[in-house]
């Protein structure tokens, strides 16, 4: 007796509209943007000037997880040699103060420095959702090129505005489009 299987439907991630060069894919991001939808993401094989700032990509969340990360690790130094040199062992050398600031701060900058630089890796990573090594944008069999010569735009099924047909016909209308095709999860 056969087992019998069950097909999982198949959930539509969004469409994506592919470019062949950089200007084109700007344009289409100030249309697209303009024209309501939030949830857009753009795929070039290199960085492009003001594409981040067209779509609303704000990195404002990054600077001050680094800023608590030093101000912690620099907090923490001080307050581990203070408490070192005051409470643990509190030796007096020479009649000076148990808790010689000036002498904390070669160890509270370095490791300020270090504890910033681990909260901008841990940050970047959290913030970046990363390592992720799958995403619904792979499914796409051209998106391959996305890395070679190739500029992509989607916009995802999860944006207020997406209705499929008029989604699908308004990236079909951007200048420069090449093709439009649905993203399955």
């Amino acid at each position: 007796m056969p087992i019998p299987q069950t097909v999982e439907p198949i959930t539509l991630y969004g469409l994506m509209a592919e470019f062949t060069d950089e200007e084109a894919l700007v344009a289409a991001a100030e249309q697209t943007t303009t024209a309501g939808y939030k949830a857009v993401e753009a795929y070039t094989p290199f960085p492009i000037e003001g594409l981040a700032e067209i779509l609303g990509i704000r990195g404002r969340r990054l600077p001050l997880i680094i800023l608590v990360g030093g101000i912690l690790g620099g907090g923490g130094a001080l307050f581990m040699q203070w408490y070192a040199a005051t409470v643990s062992y509190p030796i007096n050398v020479g009649g000076r103060p148990l808790a010689s600031w000036p002498s904390f701060i070669p160890v509270a900058f370095e490791l300020t420095i270090l504890a910033a630089a681990f909260a901008a890796v841990l940050g970047m990573f959290a913030l970046n959702q990363l390592p992720q090594p799958y995403h619904p944008v792979f499914n796409a069999e051209r998106f391959l090129r996305a890395s070679d010569d190739r500029f992509f735009l989607a916009i995802e099924a999860s944006d207020p505005n997406f209705d499929q047909d008029a989604t699908k016909q308004f990236l079909a209308g951007l200048t420069g489009v090449q093709a439009v095709f649905e993203v399955n999860e």
